[in-house]
């Protein structure tokens, strides 16, 4: 048997006013058309929901329950109306986005922590992977956004790129590392180097195999291989070995124990920026994020002067 919601959510307001006058100014009713509303609800269920009480209809068992779904009714349309502002205003939603574990670390996690606790009744996935692995996860729609380098967005997959900075790849060492000293390096001084490689399948490898070959290093020693990132820092902190990083989004790991060399090539270029689908909907959450994000990487470009603070 289909109910007419409206129905109900009357009903309840009528158990709740005590009488169907009050329960009618409320609604914004008349009286009589209440009355009208309750009988049509009474002819569906094929019996009565109120009973007599001198002058006053009083709801029966069947009306004091009916009434409770009645209150659920509403209280369920009132929260679907405040969720509806929050979305027009871009506080809640869902923020479903990928990145390659280095940018998925303080660079984005920092952002995300600020996202959160401003909107805290958004949801947010955050997933990461290789490059290959974050196109599939958005061309399948497991993630609605990609925060990650360029070469990510293949045109034959129908991604779009917005660029937020140049993530430039830089040969990172320890402090103490005797290169940490030179002002100029040189190929043949990192010839002379053991490498801690990125894992195969990585383009970070990739375009730093292109740049060394590109600057004429003609061979490169590696001393140790790995996919984590979390390794690739805590490694070359604690030796010889260097390696190859992106300088914007590590940055945060430096502190006073890493230290990226003087040295650059053109390979080394590697935009970051915003890869979506070019039909996905707009989202007040992802566009709220990213302006968050976009004001944040400007206040570090162009921090204010001492005094202007």
């Amino acid at each position: 048997m289909k109910l007419d919601p409206k129905h109900l959510a009357q009903l309840s307001v009528i158990v709740e006013a005590g009488s169907f006058q009050t329960a009618a100014d409320r609604l914004g009713l008349t009286q009589p058309g209440l009355s009208r509303n309750m009988r049509s609800l009474e002819q569906r269920l094929g019996s009565s929901l109120f009973q007599r009480d001198g002058r006053r209809s009083v709801p029966n068992a069947l009306g004091l329950r009916l009434a409770r779904s009645g209150l659920a009714i509403r209280l369920a349309e009132e929260q679907a109306g405040t969720v509806a502002g929050q979305i027009t205003r871009g506080s809640v939603g869902e923020l479903r986005i990928g990145a390659p574990p280095i940018v998925a670390g303080k660079f984005l996690t920092n952002a995300l922590s600020k996202f959160i606790a401003q909107n805290p009744d958004c949801s947010v996935e955050l997933r990461t992977g290789l490059v290959h692995e974050l196109r599939s996860m958005l061309v399948r729609g497991q993630v609605e956004v990609v925060l990650g380098p360029k070469s990510l967005a293949d045109s034959t997959d129908a991604l779009t790129f917005e660029t937020l900075i140049d993530d430039r790849v830089g040969i990172l060492c320890r402090a103490g590392h005797p290169l940490a000293k030179r002002k100029r390096i040189l190929p043949a001084d990192l010839e002379a180097q053991v490498w801690l490689a990125h894992s195969r399948g990585s383009l970070l490898r990739q375009q730093t195999e292109a740049a060394m070959i590109a600057s004429g290093v003609v061979t490169v020693q590696i001393g140790c291989e790995t996919d984590s990132i979390r390794s690739v820092l805590d490694i070359v902190a604690e030796t010889d070995l260097i390696t190859s990083m992106p300088k914007a989004t590590t940055s945060p790991y430096l502190e006073d124990r890493l230290r990226f060399l003087p040295f650059d090539n053109p390979q080394f270029e590697r935009p970051l920026g915003i890869i979506r689908r070019q039909n996905a909907q707009e989202n007040q959450a992802e566009d709220r994020f990213f302006k968050m994000l976009r004001a944040t990487l400007e206040a570090v470009r162009n921090p204010l002067p001492t005094g202007a603070r």
